[in-house]
């Protein structure tokens, strides 16, 4: 049971006293191409998992806007941190699964205590936290999984597997701190990070979240189709590649155009100069008369509700709509009824 003074605030299954198998944490939040948090979701979906309690730690977070819908200010919204438990059938060890919407700015060692003070109360036995790597890798190319262990035996661990352990430096915001304050509690864990091109550091890269999946599994000795989220990464790095290709195009192009033109006179560059800025006053009108758009949104929230229902009657279906909310940029305006789908039935 939690207590009542107890920051957390009990779920449905929460109101008996939970037996575990040698429980194991997994704690993510947003981070850079939403590695960790959509390898967390894909966990979530595909072990069919449900909501067991939820942290009340609104003192540690500030609001710096509100949201406005047709005009009106919403009330105020503090992101929400939940837990959600899978239990193993092999009965070898449990899965307790921490999503958090936003790291505090302020606090966090504080909070890291507490989030390892429940996971005790739990038999929590190891802390795994995944985050993201960026390099200068190029998105066609393997991800690679770096890792970073709390104890000898857990880096053996990522050793004998031939993931990348970090050396020296530093694992930044909760994925660390958090270890940090499990060590001290006297908890084993390890971070995975997965690695993704730092020149999209802010569009989803769901390769590296297959990575990371792809180790833990192996390390939990699980069952988990990762299909759904390789053909995922398969999508994104086709488009990434084109996105790329495009880029290096166009470089060629500018810098073949810069040789041609050099040692031109000033009037000659600028005459040759005007040619490509024609084309987005081309453009404009008829972007603002274009009647597209609107249908486009509309037909998209149409498509998410669809989703949304299936998402409800069938669980592993809940990745395919995250991975539309993705693409739309919708996630965060629909992350509290996203998670919703993963309460207990009553």
């Amino acid at each position: 049971m939690v207590a009542e003074h107890s920051p957390l605030k009990a779920g449905a299954s929460m109101e008996e006293k939970l037996q575990l198998n040698h429980p194991w944490l997994v704690a993510v939040w947003p981070g850079m191409g939403h590695v960790a948090l959509n390898a967390g979701v894909y966990l979530l979906a595909k072990l069919g998992m449900t909501s067991i309690a939820e942290f009340d730690v609104n003192e540690l977070f500030d609001v710096d806007s509100v949201e406005v819908q047709a005009g009106l200010i919403q009330p105020v919204r503090k992101p929400r941190n939940r837990f959600f438990l899978w239990t193993d059938p092999a009965k070898k060890h449990d899965l307790v699964v921490f999503v958090g919407e936003a790291q505090p700015p302020a606090g966090k060692y504080a909070f890291c205590r507490q989030l390892v003070e429940f996971a005790r109360g739990l038999g929590v036995e190891r802390v795994f936290t995944f985050a993201a790597m960026a390099t200068r890798m190029h998105p066609e190319h393997p991800s690679r999984v770096f890792g970073a262990a709390t104890d000898r035996a857990n880096l053996d661990q990522l050793v004998r597997l031939e993931l990348d352990v970090l050396e020296d430096g530093h694992v930044s915001g909760l994925n660390g701190v958090l270890l940090g304050a499990a060590a001290e509690a006297g908890l084993q864990g390890a971070c995975l990070l997965g690695e993704m091109p730092h020149i999209f550091a802010q569009v989803p890269f769901p390769k590296a979240s297959h990575a990371i999946l792809e180790a833990f599994k192996t390390i939990a000795g699980i069952e988990l189709d990762l299909t759904e989220l390789a053909e995922q990464a398969s999508a994104v790095e086709r488009q990434l590649g084109d996105i790329l290709a495009k880029v290096e195009e166009q470089y060629q192009e500018g810098r073949l155009a810069h040789e041609k033109v050099e040692g031109e006179d000033e009037e000659s560059f600028s005459a040759d100069d005007e040619e490509p800025d024609e084309e987005p006053d081309d453009e404009e009108p008829a972007d603002e008369e274009n009647p597209k758009p609107p249908p486009r949104r509309s037909t998209a929230r149409i498509r998410l509700e669809e989703l949304f229902e299936a998402a409800a009657k069938d669980r592993t279906k809940a990745f395919e709509l995250k991975q539309e909310l993705d693409r739309l940029g919708l996630f965060k305006e629909y992350e509290d009824r996203f998670l919703d789908l993963f309460k207990k039935a009553e």
